[in-house]
C-alpha cells in the first residue's frame, strides 16, 4: 500500500513539474531606457580567439530617450545629482588603476554620477554601487569629483550615449544627450 501511495505521489509531482515547465512564463516588456555596455578598448569583446587581452574599462548604463523633451535644465535639473543615465545608477569597472582628475583610483567597480550645469558638469566616481537612480546617493562615498566643460552639439542625440575616444595617455569617456556633450579624461598606462 505504501509503495503504491509513494508511486502515485511521485507521478503527481512529476506531472505538476512538467506542467509548470510548459506553462507560459510572463517575461517583462522591453525597458523604455534599455541597458547597454561600453568597453575600452571599444573592440575588447570582439577580439579573435587567439587574442587573450581583456577590457581595461567597462561601463554599464541605461539609455533614456529624448522623446521631444527638453533635457538639461528641465528633465535633468541643473546643479542636482543625476544617475548619469536611467534606472540603476551607471557603473564603471576598471581592470587596473586609473587616474581621474588628480586622484589615482584602484581597480574595481564604482558608480558614476553627474551634476549637470549650463557651462560645466561635475562627474562623480562613487563607491556605492547597485542602487536605483541617485535617490540614495551618498556624497561621503565619493572617490573623486571632476569638473568638465560642456560642448554644444549641432544635432541632437536622441538616446543618452557614451563612447570612448583614445588619448595618448588613456581615453576620454564621451557622454552626450540632446545637444550636450562632455568628456571625462581617464588616464592609465597602455
Amino acid at each position: 500500500m505504501f509503495k503504491k501511495l509513494s508511486l502515485c505521489l511521485a507521478l503527481a509531482f512529476c506531472c505538476a513539474a512538467l506542467h509548470a515547465q510548459t506553462s507560459p512564463v510572463k517575461y517583462p516588456n522591453l525597458d523604455a531606457s534599455p541597458m547597454d555596455a561600453l568597453y575600452y578598448p571599444l573592440n575588447a569583446v570582439k577580439v579573435k580567439k587567439e587574442d587573450t587581452s581583456l577590457p581595461l574599462i567597462k561601463v554599464v548604463y541605461s539609455r533614456p530617450q529624448k522623446k521631444g523633451r527638453e533635457i538639461f535644465g528641465v528633465l535633468e535639473q541643473f546643479d542636482k545629482v543625476w544617475r548619469l543615465g536611467a534606472n540603476e545608477n551607471t557603473e564603471i569597472y576598471f581592470a587596473k588603476a586609473v587616474t581621474i582628475g588628480d586622484k589615482k583610483i584602484k581597480a574595481g567597480t564604482y558608480a558614476l554620477f553627474a551634476i549637470p550645469g549650463k557651462e560645466k558638469w561635475t562627474i562623480i566616481v562613487n563607491k556605492q554601487t547597485d542602487r536605483w537612480g541617485a535617490f540614495n546617493y551618498d556624497q561621503s562615498k565619493d572617490v573623486v569629483r571632476v569638473d568638465v566643460p560642456v560642448t554644444k552639439l549641432e544635432k541632437a542625440i536622441e538616446s543618452f550615449s557614451m563612447t570612448f575616444v583614445d588619448q595618448p595617455e588613456g581615453a576620454n569617456l564621451m557622454m552626450a544627450w540632446d545637444t550636450t556633450q562632455v568628456a571625462l579624461p581617464i588616464l592609465f598606462k597602455k
